[in-house]
């Protein structure tokens, strides 16, 4: 008979896992405490009714009972959703290896391993729409105050808000003429760059130096941070919400979108991937093909513009002009149109054994010009 839910869990093996979940959740937050719980509940639940003869702690093997476990969850209708299943496995394996410290059983501490556990499919937010992003700057432009110009910036460097953050006060810096560059610290992916930035980015900078001339505290930092980092951020991050409200956008808007936005914006403008990586701080393009929104009429215009300018077409070799030149030069005329007649005949024909030999003959006059350009008439 299944067990309810709700009902006290008698298991062999309840009170050891309950021993387990209250010294790993010590100083945890309740509902961390809960979510073991319920793991924990769920995993002897299993015990009980595919492996009843399980009671105790020495008795567990990886096949069946782990991997029937894992078997048992895939199986669950509905499904669970991916954050639910690499939950449920990450809490046993944390219960499985403190009993093994406390039981002296070390094997239990290997029954689920790191393979074991997939990764969670990361959600990342989408770029805004241009009328989304009109709508947004031009509100932030007019109330011009320190959370709307340090989200303007965001908007127009890509840079985290966290990396915002950790901006010091002389973050902007001169790179040539009428050229300057914001640098980005250390930060999400132990990286640091160097953002190029317009004059519109210039003013912004200046803009936070003056709301942080008003603070007296000499910390270094271009925005003032008095009860440290995450209390700024999380001061900061409510103020785009009231944005987005007060320019009747109804759809949740977080900071990391001005990010995302910025990243389609430079491949629209024309920006190669490896320089958007860049600019980004990322490490793998996978990631910064993720932060990119190619959009309907992104791909009509790639599509015209191909058309128009197809790339994967190599461009044709001119002809030489015959000229009446007479000696060397006449020579070396006629040799060139002979290799360009070669080569427009080579190109017409298909992949094959004629289209190879008149490739050779074609490298045979390229060495034929390159001794008759040595010769000195002269002489």
């Amino acid at each position: 008979m299944r067990l309810s839910r709700y009902a006290p869990l008698e298991h062999p093996l309840a009170h050891q896992f309950q021993r387990a979940i209250e010294s790993l959740t010590a100083a945890l937050v309740p509902d961390s405490s809960r979510q073991y719980r319920g793991a924990a509940r769920h995993f002897l639940i299993y015990l009980s009714e595919d492996h009843p003869a399980v009671c105790s702690l020495n008795q567990l093997r990886r096949d069946p009972h782990i991997l029937g476990w894992f078997a048992h969850l895939r199986s669950h209708t509905p499904p669970l959703a991916p954050a639910v299943y690499v939950c449920r496995l990450l809490f046993v394996r944390s219960i499985l290896q403190e009993l093994a410290w406390t039981a002296q059983l070390p094997d239990l501490a290997h029954l689920i391993r790191r393979e074991d556990i997939p990764r969670i499919p990361q959600r990342l937010p989408r770029p805004l729409t241009a009328e989304q992003d009109r709508l947004i700057q031009q509100e932030l432009l007019r109330r011009n105050d320190l959370p709307a110009n340090v989200f303007l910036l965001l908007r127009h460097t890509g840079m985290r808000i966290g990396e915002c953050a950790d901006l010091s006060y002389d973050c902007l810096h001169k790179v040539g003429s009428d050229r300057w560059a914001i640098h980005v610290p250390l930060g999400k992916l132990k990286t640091e760059r160097m953002v190029p930035v317009d004059s519109f980015v210039c003013e912004l900078v200046q803009r936070l130096r003056f709301f942080r001339s008003f603070d007296p505290l000499p910390d270094g930092w271009l925005l003032a941070r008095h009860s440290g980092k995450q209390t700024l951020m999380k001061r900061l991050r409510p103020y785009l919400s009231d944005v987005a409200a007060a320019v009747g956008i109804s759809t949740r808007i977080v900071p990391h979108q001005l990010r995302h936005t910025y990243a389609s914006e430079m491949v629209r403008a024309g920006v190669s991937l490896p320089a958007l990586m860049t600019l980004l701080g990322h490490v793998k393009a996978e990631m910064t093909m993720k932060y990119v929104l190619v959009a309907g009429d992104d791909l009509q215009r790639e599509f015209h513009l191909a058309r128009s300018r197809p790339r994967h077409l190599a461009p044709q070799p001119k002809a030489p002009t015959i000229s009446p030149r007479a000696g060397l030069e006449g020579v070396v005329d006629s040799l060139l149109f002979a290799q360009h007649a070669i080569e427009m005949f080579r190109r017409s024909l298909p992949d094959g054994p004629p289209r190879h030999r008149l490739d050779q003959l074609s490298n045979r006059l390229t060495k034929i010009l390159s001794e008759t350009r040595k010769l000195n008439p002269a002489g």
